[in-house]
């Protein structure tokens, strides 16, 4: 298991009976909607609004690929954890790791699901691709620096001492 401090964001979602199948368990295609809500509210705490992203830039964030593996069912009143990283930042579009965990009582954690989500980034009006905004790249590369920071931290204190 990653700890946290390998991801760059973590957003927690409780699962109602919309989120759920007959047999009980969340529907696969779901993970999708919480893995997208994720990623949503990670862009917001960097500051940047969709919605004002499209009026001032004219450009948006599409989804281009996904590939999901599930692991594990996650099922009513389950409170699922949803992990992002950047896997990789080009000109126009990001690479996304996004994991959905359950914690348990006991305090372990288990993997429920993990997607590979190609986003890219297009012209509102023509759908055809465009570099990132430099405001926003600027703010998700920040981002990326300081979650490599906490992590390279976490792993040197995490070393047994040295005698």
């Amino acid at each position: 298991m990653r700890g946290m401090a390998d991801f760059d964001t973590s957003w927690s979602i409780r699962v109602y009976y919309e989120d759920t199948d007959a047999g009980g368990v969340v529907f696969y295609a779901n993970y999708l909607k919480f893995f997208e809500r994720a990623r949503t509210e990670w862009l917001r705490s960097l500051g940047i609004e969709q919605l004002q992203l499209a009026r001032d830039t004219g450009m948006i964030f599409i989804v281009r690929s996904t590939a999901l593996d599930y692991l594990s069912p996650a099922r009513l009143d389950d409170l699922v954890i949803v992990r992002s990283r950047i896997e990789h930042l080009g000109g126009a579009s990001v690479d996304f790791l996004q994991e959905a965990w359950r914690d348990a009582p006991d305090g372990s954690s288990e993997l429920l699901a993990r997607g590979s989500i190609k986003i890219g980034c297009v012209s509102a009006d023509t759908l055809r691709p465009g570099r990132i905004p430099a405001n926003v790249r600027l703010a998700m590369q920040s981002a990326i620096a300081a979650n490599k920071s906490v992590s390279a931290v976490a792993h040197a204190g995490s070393g047994a001492a040295a005698a």
